[in-house]
């Protein structure tokens, strides 16, 4: 199972030398995951995500398989825009014991969730893509695409899909809508974190990032619910 053994305090002695604090967490993790911060990690264990065990001082202690699950929630979180809700209850089958399917399985064209954080230039992402110079340039015109000194595997999996809606005859021009939708979903969001963003303590700012990752994931699901309900009246 993925999950350290909940809150038993450790003995500071006794095994110690295989858990690792806070520090030495982000050290390992904020490579691929730079928005990874102590704040994130308490508030992780407050959604009762990660349980990290406890010294007799009261500091907290990660285990291998501890940074194993916050690797996974990250990925998760990053690569298919899954609500914290989703993602713990994925974690919790994976502690019963149960082998459920991963959550956003098909998602991201494929992409694997476990990818780290690939960066390319332009000449590479498109030749990875198997894309043209002036699809891309398409992309950046229709704001499909944002032009990059480094582009990661997000980029990649839009630009893939570019390539294959292309193929139908969707052009990137086709999609200027996207953004537009995407800046009113935005707004959305925004209004919905007001309140948080105004206390502007450290604490607060975290919370805020995590939100809003949950909130663009619910939009997600009503908005993949809303096309496959729509896909029924095309599909004879």
């Amino acid at each position: 199972m993925l999950s350290g053994s909940p809150a038993s305090a450790v003995d500071s002695t006794a095994g110690s030398a295989q858990l690792l604090g806070i520090g030495q967490v982000l050290s390992k993790l904020t490579a691929d995951f730079p928005e990874l911060t102590p704040s994130k990690l308490r508030f992780l264990e407050e959604r009762g995500l990660v349980h990290p065990s406890r010294t007799q001082s009261g500091y907290r202690k990660f285990s291998q398989n501890d940074l194993s699950r916050l690797r996974l929630i990250l990925s998760l979180q990053r690569d298919c825009y899954l609500p914290l809700a989703v993602i713990k209850d994925y974690l919790e089958d994976l502690d019963a014991g149960l082998n459920p399917p991963m959550p956003g399985a098909g998602l991201a064209g494929g992409a694997s969730i476990l990818q780290t954080g690939r960066r390319m230039s332009r000449d590479e992402l498109t030749k990875a893509a198997g894309a043209t110079p002036m699809l891309v340039q398409d992309a950046f015109s229709a704001s499909v695409l944002t032009p990059a000194e480094a582009y990661g595997e997000d980029s990649l999996v839009v630009l893939k899909a570019l390539v294959e809606l292309q193929r139908s005859g969707i052009e990137p021009r086709h999609l200027r809508g996207f953004r537009q939708a995407t800046e009113r979903e935005l707004g959305l969001i925004e209004s919905a974190l007001m309140p948080v963003a105004r206390r502007r303590d450290p604490s607060s700012r975290a919370k805020v990032a995590e939100m809003a990752v949950e909130i663009a994931g619910q939009l997600e699901i009503v908005r993949s619910s809303l096309i496959r309900s729509a896909l029924g009246r095309i599909a004879p």
